[in-house]
């Protein structure tokens, strides 16, 4: 067996696969639950997940936590982001109440932390950042979650994460920085 990926988000399962082309990533078996993110920090989730991940297939893992952090929000919604709008929210519920909460132009931080627990070994914890700003609308039909109103501060300025190509958004982004740091770990598995 590879290393275990995780998550049963479809977009991170497609994202991981591109950055880390040389690894096996297993997708999650459906049967093993995830605990629920009620860590106070990325780096706490994203190990939870990992390791429970790990425990339960007896396999090596790899989890990632991430989310935005606005600012003029004072950091808000952070570790909430995937629940920001409500336990249940859809990603436009999100990205809505964030629209309305932030104002255009404002500064914006994109955090993945990315954990690998293998059996026998010390947990490793990987961290990616992306800067930007809040666009004026939502903009793109790439990506996911904020990113059509995240324009990074890597880019080329005008275009939102949702403009980008799948190859521009990974070279920038935060989960793309935080697995690139991981892929050593992730040679051997």
């Amino acid at each position: 067996m590879g290393v275990v990926l995780a998550t049963r988000n479809a977009h991170k399962l497609r994202e991981f696969g591109r950055l880390l082309p040389g690894a096996r990533l297993e997708p999650l078996p459906d049967a093993i639950e995830l605990p629920p993110e009620t860590g106070e920090t990325f780096a706490e989730n994203a190990l939870a997940k990992a390791q429970a991940a790990s425990d339960a297939t007896g396999a090596p893992a790899l989890a990632d936590d991430s989310g935005i952090e606005a600012e003029a929000l004072g950091g808000r919604p952070g570790v909430r982001s995937a629940r920001y709008a409500g336990p249940d929210a859809s990603d436009q519920e999100n990205l809505d109440l964030l629209l309305a909460e932030a104002p255009a132009g404002s500064g914006l931080r994109y955090v993945c932390v990315v954990a690998y627990v293998a059996p026998g070994a010390a947990p490793r914890l990987a961290e990616g950042r992306c800067e930007g700003r809040m666009a004026e609308a939502p903009r793109g039909e790439r990506g996911f979650g904020y990113d059509p109103v995240f324009v990074p501060d890597d880019g080329d300025g005008r275009r939102t994460m949702a403009e980008l190509s799948d190859a521009e958004k990974d070279r920038i982004s935060h989960r793309g920085r935080a697995a690139r740091e991981a892929a050593p770990w992730l040679a051997g598995a």
